[in-house]
């Protein structure tokens, strides 16, 4: 039987982890193939499936879900997403628990035609191994970018992070003698003189089934770090290809798409006919900031006089009862849902007071919002350090005694606030991420880097299947 048209374009099976900041940049990235005339399958799980089809619901992306296992040590039942994990500690147990989906995944992969590669999460290594049993290409996504892995790979290859005495000591980094870190700029199990354990272990296991994968795709654009691309694709395999940024797929939903616009867009538009300037503020879903810390940020935004949108999970009484009553003329603090690219993108935002997830990061500069960061956890402290020093779209807190994991007080808070927003160097930054934010732009436009990158991609696998 002659093969039907959906089934002779080139397929590509998309696998996000079950996480939100994961899986958002893997559906971007669903359009980004569908547009170059690809089908596209993605696995999930029950629990994560409805967000991921309302999210393509426009699209003609397939989903398949894989149930999720049960009775996991420590994690709740019916509990998918590690955005729900009660504490972070229990997210190596929740990922290694992945592992009894691989039977139910392969059998799947068994139904689905023409499939040219496997693009899956970082944390899904063993996905690597249906994909060699199948002969089929696994491309790796970290949700992260080429500065981030190749200061990562050149400090650890070198056992940077074992010498010196202090946390806060500075440490030059070989092959960049123009970075210099410390290790508190690293999580456990990094930090450690000599790491080991569980996590360690599931990291350990992660990397291995990388170097076995085809590739890495990454959600970044060849102008933005040139330099490191360029260095991880002549000292490291496998091979890196730059093809972002995927949030461009998409255009961020304009006032229409809205049935009625939400309480926050209103706001803004209330703010934008008045002619003020907004600070974003938002430290990502898993980020965990103590009631001491909350209130100095409460204090200085208040003192800062700024026009500010904060979306937080944080309850009133946590906050500070009657603050959101004090500043009601010019604050809206946010419990719901937001569309964050709709929030950068709005006319009013002229700041994002931001973790520095590479999610956000990235959104901040294609919508030319420059940055204050605070680093939180992961790989946060690397790309605010890349902000604020490498690419300079923006610049950072100050923390009490200066070290890089110190306490935010609200007059350093209220005073780089102030300069972001109205500074000599805020200026500078905001001059910084329009360029970048143009940059990005003609990146994926046809006849881009991004855009040549994904191409040849394409073109590679395909060549493959045929050779095979």
């Amino acid at each position: 039987m002659a093969a039907s048209p959906r089934s002779s374009k080139p397929h590509i099976v998309l696998f996000p982890f079950m996480s939100k900041g994961h899986t958002i940049p893997l559906l971007h990235l669903a359009r980004l193939l569908l547009h170059r005339n690809t089908t596209v399958t993605i696995f999930t799980t029950p629990g994560n499936q409805p967000f991921i089809s309302d999210s393509l619901s426009d699209t003609d992306a397939s989903i398949v879900e894989l149930p999720f296992p049960q009775n996991i040590d420590g994690v709740p039942a019916g509990l998918e997403s590690t955005d729900k994990l009660p504490s972070m500690s229990l997210f190596v147990p929740f990922a290694n628990a992945t592992k009894l989906m691989q039977p139910n995944f392969e059998r799947s992969l068994e139904t689905l035609p023409n499939v040219i590669c496997i693009i899956s999460d970082g944390f899904l290594g063993w996905t690597q191994q249906s994909a060699a049993e199948f002969g089929i290409p696994r491309l790796v996504f970290y949700g992260w970018n080429n500065y981030s892995q190749s200061i990562c790979r050149s400090i650890m290859v070198n056992s940077l992070l074992s010498g010196p005495e202090l946390d806060d000591e500075l440490i030059v980094v070989t092959n960049f003698p123009w970075i210099k870190l410390t290790r508190n700029d690293f999580d456990e199990p990094f930090n450690s003189r000599e790491p080991k354990g569980p996590h360690m272990d599931f990291i350990i296991e992660q990397a291995i089934a990388t170097a076995k994968s085809y590739g890495q795709v990454m959600n970044s654009f060849y102008e933005l770090e040139a330099l490191y691309v360029e260095y991880w694709n002549r000292a490291w395999k496998p091979k890196v290809w730059s093809i972002g940024p995927f949030c461009l797929a998409e255009s961020a939903k304009s006032d229409p798409q809205y049935h009625r616009k939400p309480t926050w867009l209103q706001w803004l538009d209330k703010q934008l006919a008045q002619g003020s300037s907004v600070l974003y503020v938002a430290f990502g879903s898993q980020a965990e900031i103590s009631s001491q810390q909350l209130r100095e940020i409460v204090v200085g935004l208040e003192a800062s006089k700024v026009n500010f949108l904060w979306v937080t999970r944080k309850s009133e009484s946590e906050l500070d009862d009657g603050f959101e009553e004090r500043v009601k003329e010019r604050g809206l603090v946010v419990r719901e849902w937001v569309d964050q690219r709709a929030i950068l993108g709005h006319e009013s935002v002229r700041g994002f007071l931001s973790h520095c997830g590479w999610n956000s990061v990235l959104e901040s500069v294609c919508a030319k919002v420059p940055i204050l960061a605070w680093p939180m956890m992961a790989e946060q402290h690397l790309n605010a350090q890349m902000v604020v020093e490498e690419i300079k779209v923006g610049l950072r807190v100050e923390t009490s005694n200066g070290l890089v994991k110190g306490f935010v007080k609200s007059e350093g808070l209220e005073k780089m606030v102030r300069e972001l927003m109205e500074g000599e160097t805020g200026k500078e930054a905001r001059k910084k991420v329009k360029d970048f934010g143009e940059a990005a732009k003609k990146a994926v436009e046809e006849g881009g880097s991004s855009w040549h990158t994904l191409n040849r991609l394409i073109d590679e696998l395909q060549a493959l299947r045929s050779d095979g």
